[in-house]
C-alpha cells in the first residue's frame, strides 16, 4: 500500500521498523555502532540500516531504479549528515513543533490517503511502519521546513533595480505570459573554500553523472547515485512552476531545450547542475499578465487552540452551515461567532488579490460560486466558512506589478540560497566518519 504524505516531506519518509526484528528468527543481531559524528551527535549503523529500508521502498513506490547498494547507502549517510546538522540548528534557535501542531498533520496526512487517524495508523502498522517512530519523523520534516524557511527567505535580496529590469525585459517574463515547466535535476554541491584538486574531483563526478544520462541510463536513477539536492533520492524532479520562477540559471538552459532533453554541466556557486525538461505548457499572454483577479469575500473564523479542539471548531461551523443555508444572515453570524478581526465587519475581507490569503483559503475561496457558502476549510488559523460575493478583473496598476515582480523574483533566488544555506551549515559543521569494524 503505498501512502501520500506532507508536501513537505523531502522524501515522504516512512519510519520502518526495527529491521532486526524481521531477520532475528534467521540470523543473529548485527552489533550497533557509530558511522558518523555530527558536531556532537552520533549516526549508527542501525538508524542508517532502517532509514536505507526506507528510501529504497519508496523509490520503488515511485518507479525509481535503485542505485547499486553502496552508492545509495553513501548518498543517504550525507543526507542524513545534512539533516542532523539542520535539526542542530533549529533546536539551538528554539524551533519546536509542538504536539498539537503535530496531531493536526498527521490527521492531514490521513485525510489525504482517505483515511480515518486511527485507519491510518493500522494500515501503517500492517506495513511494519511504528506509529511512535512515524510521528517523530513528521516532526522533524516539519522543523526543517520552518527552518528552511526562516533561515532562506532571510537571505534573499530583491533590489529596485532587479524589479524594474524584470518589468522592462520582455525576455524575463514580465508581460509576455509563460511557458509552465517541470524539470529534474542532479546537483553536486562545492565546498565554500574548496580548492582546485575538490574542483577537480567534483568536476569529474558531475560529468560521470552526465556521461551517464547521455548514454541512456535513468535520470532518476542517476540523481539518486550523484546528486546533493534534497530531491535527489527521489529522483530529482522539481514541482512544477512557471519559467519566470525557476533560478535564473535554469530557466536560461530550459528555454532552449526539449522536453526529453538534458543540459550541459552547469556552474553556479553552488556547485554543478545538470537539468532535464520534462514537460512544458505554455499559456497565457500579455493581456493575462496585464490583468489581475480579485475576489470580494467574507468568512467566519473558528480557531483551534488549548480549549477548542479540531474535532469541536469543526462541529460549531457544521452548525453555523446549517444556519446559513436554512436563511440565516451570514454578517450577523460572523459578527456573534468569528475569531477573526474581520468579525466586526461582518466577516468582510474586501477585494482579494491572488496570492493575499494562505493557499488552503485560496483553493476553497476559488471553487465558490457567487453566493455559495463553503464547507468547514481548515488552514493554519483555524476552520473557516467562506462565502464568496463578487469577482472581478481589473488592470495590473504600478504598485501591483511591481509587488508581483518581486515575488517573482523571491521564488527565482529561493532555490539558489537554499542551497547556498545548506552548503554553508555542513562546511561549518564537525563530521567525522568511523570505518566499520569487521
Amino acid at each position: 500500500m503505498t501512502f501520500r504524505f506532507l508536501p513537505l516531506c523531502l522524501l515522504a519518509c516512512l519510519a520502518v521498523a526495527q529491521v532486526q526484528a524481521q531477520t532475528k528468527r534467521a540470523q543473529p543481531l548485527e552489533v550497533d555502532h557509530i558511522i558518523a559524528v555530527v558536531n556532537d551527535e552520533a549516526i549508527t549503523s542501525n538508524e542508517l540500516r532502517a532509514r536505507l529500508v526506507t528510501v529504497e521502498r519508496q523509490l520503488r513506490a515511485q518507479n525509481v531504479q535503485l542505485p547499486p547498494p553502496k552508492v545509495l547507502e553513501q548518498q543517504l549517510l550525507e543526507r542524513m549528515i545534512t539533516d542532523r546538522v539542520q535539526l542542530q540548528l533549529a533546536k539551538e534557535t528554539g524551533l519546536r513543533v509542538s504536539d498539537l501542531e503535530l496531531d493536526a498533520a498527521m490527521r492531514r496526512i490521513a485525510e489525504g490517503n482517505k483515511l480515518s487517524l486511527q485507519d491510518f495508523r493500522v494500515a501503517l502498522e500492517k506495513d511494519g511502519v511504528a506509529w511512535a517512530k512515524f510521528r517523530e519523523e513528521i516532526r522533524e520534516e516539519i522543523v526543517l521546513s520552518r527552518l528552511r524557511e526562516r533561515e532562506v527567505q532571510s537571505r534573499i535580496v530583491v533590489s529596485d533595480g532587479e524589479i524594474d529590469n524584470y518589468l522592462a525585459n520582455p525576455d524575463l517574463g514580465a508581460g509576455t505570459g509563460s511557458a509552465e515547466v517541470q524539470v529534474a535535476h542532479i546537483i553536486l554541491r562545492v565546498p565554500e573554500q574548496a580548492n582546485p584538486d575538490q574542483l577537480m574531483r567534483i568536476g569529474a563526478r558531475a560529468q560521470a553523472a552526465l556521461d551517464q544520462v547521455r548514454r541512456g541510463e535513468n535520470f532518476a536513477k542517476v540523481a539518486a547515485s550523484y546528486s546533493d539536492a534534497p530531491d535527489g533520492l527521489s529522483g530529482g524532479v522539481m514541482s512544477p512552476r512557471p519559467l519566470d520562477r525557476l533560478p535564473a540559471l535554469y530557466a536560461d538552459v530550459v528555454k532552449k531545450l526539449k522536453p526529453g532533453e538534458v543540459s550541459d554541466i552547469l556552474r553556479s556557486p553552488a556547485g554543478f547542475h545538470i537539468v532535464k525538461l520534462i514537460s512544458k505548457k505554455v499559456e497565457g499572454g500579455v493581456q493575462a499578465a496585464a490583468t489581475v483577479k480579485q475576489t470580494r469575500a467574507r468568512h467566519i473564523l473558528i480557531k483551534v487552540n488549548e480549549l477548542v479542539s479540531e474535532a469541536e471548531a469543526k462541529r460549531k461551523l457544521v452548525n453555523l452551515k446549517e444556519r446559513l443555508d436554512n436563511g440565516g444572515d451570514f454578517a450577523e453570524l460572523a459578527r456573534l461567532h468569528s475569531n477573526d478581526l474581520s468579525a466586526a465587519k461582518g466577516g468582510e475581507l474586501g477585494w482579494l488579490y491572488q496570492g493575499d490569503t494562505v493557499p488552503e483559503f485560496e483553493a476553497a475561496m476559488d471553487a465558490l460560486k457567487i453566493n455559495q457558502v463553503s464547507d468547514p476549510v481548515q488552514s493554519p488559523f483555524g476552520f473557516h466558512l467562506i462565502q464568496v460575493q463578487e469577482r472581478r478583473t481589473e488592470n495590473a496598476n504600478d504598485e501591483r506589478q511591481r509587488l508581483a515582480a518581486r515575488q517573482v523574483l523571491r521564488e527565482r533566488k529561493a532555490d539558489e540560497a537554499y542551497q547556498d544555506w545548506v552548503r554553508q551549515i555542513r562546511d561549518r559543521a564537525y563530521v567525522e566518519f568511523r570505518v566499520e569494524e569487521r
